[in-house]
């Protein structure tokens, strides 16, 4: 009898996330057959023949950090992912980087990575972590993506808690709205600003001493 997987096992071996499985048993690019409960279970057979005919894997590596005094880990994410990518068997087609926070849309780096996206120049994106790519939203630019054939490759999973970046956004999200509320010149934005720039403060050296 011919071994049948589940679709988390499939989607491993052929590393795609798991709405693009379903996507392709949709469009029939992959055969499945229904357990009497019906659910479904992919013939290996189907995973070994995708494997054989596939070309060579094109890969672009994404890192970003929040400022510039972080360039060093900034190459430490470059590093990684390309020796990773050589151990995947992955050429890569391209290194992105920025320097800015996960919450601007605008960045450089993401733009080109659209770019490539959208020209199907790539197969996979390879990131350390989710927040690298997006703060918010990550299952959107996932799903974005999986329409184009690309996937997202997260090497290291969670990302260990940045605390001086986590302030870093959340100020940028006040000065936003706050610009919205008063005006980006008004008086009454900046001292909101700098009272919740004050009070991070003092939450962080509160929180130095708990840890001391």
């Amino acid at each position: 009898m011919e071994r049948l997987l589940r679709p988390k096992e499939a989607c491993q071996l052929l590393s795609i996330s798991y709405s693009t499985l379903l996507r392709w048993i949709r469009e029939g690019k992959i055969r499945v057959v229904r357990t009497e409960g019906g659910k479904y279970r992919i013939p290996y057979s189907e995973i070994k023949k995708y494997l054989q005919g596939r070309e060579e894997t094109r890969a672009v590596i994404y890192a970003r950090v929040s400022s510039a005094d972080q360039r060093e880990d900034l190459e430490r994410q470059v590093n990684y992912l390309t020796n990773y990518a050589t151990a995947k068997g992955y050429k890569v087609v391209e290194v992105i980087k920025d320097i800015a926070s996960g919450l601007n849309t605008q960045r450089k780096g993401l733009l080109r990575l659209f770019k490539l996206v959208e020209g199907r120049s790539v197969d996979v994106v390879l990131i350390t972590y989710k927040d690298r790519l997006t703060r918010f939203g990550f299952e959107y630019l996932e799903e974005f993506f999986s329409t184009t054939g690309v996937r997202i490759e997260v090497v290291l999973g969670e990302e260990p808690e940045d605390t001086k970046e986590l302030v870093e956004d959340l100020i940028s999200i006040i000065k936003s709205f706050a610009g919205e509320i008063y005006g980006m010149r008004s008086h009454k934005k900046t001292v909101l600003v700098q009272g919740v720039k004050e009070l991070m403060g003092e939450l962080s050296g509160e929180d130095s001493e708990v840890k001391g």
